[in-house]
């Protein structure tokens, strides 16, 4: 097993774009003025000439990168995903989603765990917002090896791609020498028939010390990552409602339009079960620390024990 590495998947974005970089002249970096908060100020400092900060006009840097695209180039355009997201989607839309450009659109210090910057930059809508434009990939990686795999597909990928970065640095649990990442591929982390729980970027990690723990209190939960939300895994999800016959699933987003939505758009139509879902309830967050916040919205290994145990044990 390799070591774990306590990282902030912004900054393994930006190791990941840097080293293609070396390899890819094509790939050019926008910024809104948050370089240093993006992690983009890796590629900056290794290419500036390939590096355009746009200021803090986020609509005008996806025009931008439209033109970049559309002349041959692959723009990475980043900002907080309230405003890469937010602010810009009728420009990514418009320019970007409708000719189905090679974009990849950057959304760092997504989710509750922006901490104390407060529920203006705690963009809980992003995936739902992207996951909603045809021919629009969605991406949350998990970890620091998850993320760097993920980058080199989202770069290789030929269309427009929106990659959710996280503020906080997390624990590292996958191992490199063996990790596979493939687009629209969810990854079963740990066997069990009990109940399937299905996970998404930071929780994935909480989400499976939880699964382990109750294994040794005799509750074997199935753990499945999904990183790519859209296209989304539906082998996985619906092998795992037959044999589970009942899913939870887990994400740091509002439960409606994001990975709850995603899973329970699979299993009507294919294996209708019932779906637990754990996530922020259609409300904003609030100011605190990362981690109390984490935990005051039940997004902690504490919270998902006590869940999986309560539908387990019905």
């Amino acid at each position: 097993m390799a070591d774990v590495i306590s990282k902030a998947t912004r900054e393994s974005f930006g190791m990941a774009l840097c080293e293609m970089a070396k390899t890819n002249n094509d790939i050019v970096v926008l910024d809104a003025d948050l370089a240093a908060a993006t992690k983009t100020s890796i590629f900056q400092k290794e290419f500036p000439e390939r590096f355009k900060d746009c200021g803090i006009a986020e609509g005008n840097m996806m025009g931008v990168a439209a033109g970049l695209a559309a002349a041959g180039k692959i723009p990475v355009a980043a900002s907080f995903a309230m405003f890469s997201t937010g602010r810009a989607y009728e420009q990514i839309r418009n320019s970007i989603a409708y000719p189905h450009l090679n974009v990849k659109i950057a959304g760092s210090h997504a989710g509750i765990s922006t901490g104390e910057d407060g529920a203006t930059h705690q963009c809980l809508e992003d995936i739902a917002l992207m996951r909603t434009l045809p021919g629009m990939t969605v991406l949350n990686p998990a970890d620091h090896y998850e993320m760097i795999e993920a980058t080199k597909a989202a770069i290789e990928h030929e269309g427009p791609v929106y990659i959710r970065l996280g503020r906080l640095a997390v624990d590292s649990f996958n191992d490199p020498a063996t990790y596979k990442f493939e687009l629209g591929k969810g990854i079963t982390l740990h066997e069990g028939n009990d109940v399937a729980v299905i996970a998404t970027g930071l929780c994935v990690n909480e989400a499976r010390k939880a699964v382990e723990a109750l294994e040794k209190e005799g509750i074997n939960a199935r753990l499945i990552n999904i990183h790519t939300i859209k296209p989304i895994d539906r082998e996985i999800i619906i092998k795992a409602a037959k044999e589970c016959g009942q899913i939870i699933t887990v994400e740091e987003h509002n439960v409606i339009g994001g990975l709850a939505d995603a899973v329970c758009e699979v299993t009507s139509s294919e294996c209708p079960v019932k779906v637990t879902r754990i996530g922020v309830y259609d409300r904003f967050g609030y100011s605190g620390p990362a981690w109390e916040l984490l935990e005051k919205f039940g997004l902690t290994e504490t919270n998902i024990k006590k869940v999986i145990t309560e539908v387990v044990k019905g």
